[in-house]
């Protein structure tokens, strides 16, 4: 988190982190046209609309006095450009972690939380996150609390999940909603920001 003074600006930064083909970028793209903001998405694709580096966006919310400015990034799944990933990762707020539900990429999930866990160590426990469970409209979904469990979900005290479909719209806006509750929550308990009248 960044606090401007002089321009009365907050920025925080957001990533979609997860494995490939989970719905990061449909995820985004999603969001974006919420706040019908789609064509402000910045992505670099390949031929076969996988994203190389990341997506990335800006929304701005302002009362009276303040703007809050959120940028919003996701990660390549590609193992191939590994290493944009914490690059991109750097100085985050907040992370949602979009896995896939379907029970035939259940390792590729955990394999994609450990590498996560391998970039933050420890400090990933301070860190918030809101694990979104996507692609709740196929069939064949492994247990969402059995993944919770394999993870130790109850160590992160900054943690909330929910169940999406990103390519309908279900659920993105409330990932959001939670991502941003917490990141807010973690810097008042800092005493960063402050609650006024």
């Amino acid at each position: 988190m960044i606090i401007d003074h002089v321009d009365k600006t907050i920025s925080i930064k957001i990533v979609y982190f997860g494995p490939a083909l989970s719905g990061k970028t449909t995820s985004i793209k999603t969001l974006f046209s919420h706040f019908g903001k789609e064509e402000k998405i910045l992505s670099i694709e390949s031929t076969v609309n996988r994203t190389l580096f990341f997506d990335y966006g800006v929304v701005s919310f302002q009362n009276q006095e303040w703007t809050l400015k959120i940028s919003i990034y996701t990660t390549t799944g590609q193992n191939f450009y590994l290493i944009t990933r914490p690059i991109t990762l750097k100085a985050v707020d907040g992370i949602i972690f979009v896995a896939d539900s379907q029970n035939k990429v259940y390792e590729r999930n955990l394999i994609s939380w450990k590498e996560l866990l391998s970039y933050f160590g420890e400090s990933l426990g301070d860190l918030p996150i809101t694990l979104a469970f996507n692609k709740q409209d196929l069939p064949d979904k492994f247990n969402s609390v059995e993944f919770l469990k394999k993870i130790e979900f109850h160590q992160y005290k900054k943690m909330s999940s929910k169940e999406t479909v990103a390519i309908n719209g279900e659920g993105i806006l409330e990932c959001f909603e939670d991502i941003l509750r917490l990141i807010l929550e973690k810097y008042y308990r800092h005493k960063l920001i402050s609650a006024t009248n």
